[in-house]
């Protein structure tokens, strides 16, 4: 796909930039000096408002994530930490409020996405660069990615609640020796372990990231929301809450009129 085919979705300001590609857009998180600290406001801030504008776009069927540079994030900026700078200093309600108005408002923004977003790993993902990771429905590596959840190796804990995104993902047993040992893991061992779905060449990294963001914007987009939100429902609720789910989504379906041009699209005779 060539570079003109991208086209500005508005929320370009800052350092986090959100483009379009057809029903595409894709989200960079662009602050190469800082690794991509998503705890800096002028990362922070507008990665929020694009995930609120991709939210209110009901054009726009899949998400990407990604960061600029080498990196796509370091989580906590290491000097504000050490410093006990911004969110980071004060007193432990200070800095509880701090979370609570700042980082924590990612995984809340993230949750509230009905469309699959899928995390384009470029490099080191660290701390709550490691959450974000696993706060997106699915996650592709390239060769130089490094997932880490290193809290406990500066004597703090995930803060943003990437542990319980993290257990979801990897099961118990690879979530707890993620956090308490901090080691960082790279993408073919991610791969085996089934954080990520696959690992790629850097340079192949976007390239395949955007090749299964469109085949999943080709399928009907209502019939997706309604995929990821059974998927965000399985595990949390029991067999006959899911079944009565099931069974109202799928009443949506049959009487809608999305579903009723795909089964003709796909009963047209090949050529």
């Amino acid at each position: 796909m060539s570079d003109d085919t991208v086209e500005n979705a508005g929320t370009n300001a800052g350092t986090a930039r959100l483009e379009r590609r057809g029903a595409v857009a894709i989200l960079t998180l662009d602050a190469p000096k800082t690794r991509n600290a998503v705890t800096d406001p002028p990362v922070l801030n507008p990665l929020i408002a694009a995930l609120e504008e991709v939210r209110d776009d009901r054009s726009v069927r899949v998400l990407v994530v990604t960061g600029a540079g080498k990196a796509f994030s370091a989580g906590g900026n290491i000097h504000d930490i050490r410093d006990r700078r911004g969110m980071f200093g004060g007193p432990a309600d200070q800095v509880r409020n701090a979370y609570r108005a700042g980082v924590q408002r990612i995984p809340r923004a993230m949750a509230d996405l009905e469309i699959p977003v899928i995390a384009a790993v470029n490099g080191p993902a660290y701390g709550a660069g490691c959450d974000l990771v696993f706060m997106c429905d699915l996650r592709i590596a390239g060769e130089s990615a490094r997932i880490s959840s290193n809290f406990v190796k500066l004597g703090l804990i995930s803060g943003d609640g990437g542990l319980w995104f993290l257990t979801r993902v990897a099961g118990p047993a690879v979530a707890a020796e993620m956090a308490f040992t901090g080691r960082a893991v790279g993408g073919a061992e991610a791969a085996a372990l089934g954080l990520v779905s696959r690992v790629v060449p850097d340079a192949e990294l976007m390239p395949t990231a955007l090749a299964l963001a469109e085949e999943i914007a080709a399928n009907p987009p209502e019939a997706v929301r309604m995929t990821k939100r059974m998927l965000q429902q399985a595990g949390r609720v029991d067999l006959s809450t899911m079944l009565d789910m099931a069974a109202a989504l799928q009443g949506i379906c049959h009487a809608g009129e999305e579903s009723r041009l795909a089964i003709a699209a796909a009963m047209k005779p090949v050529s």
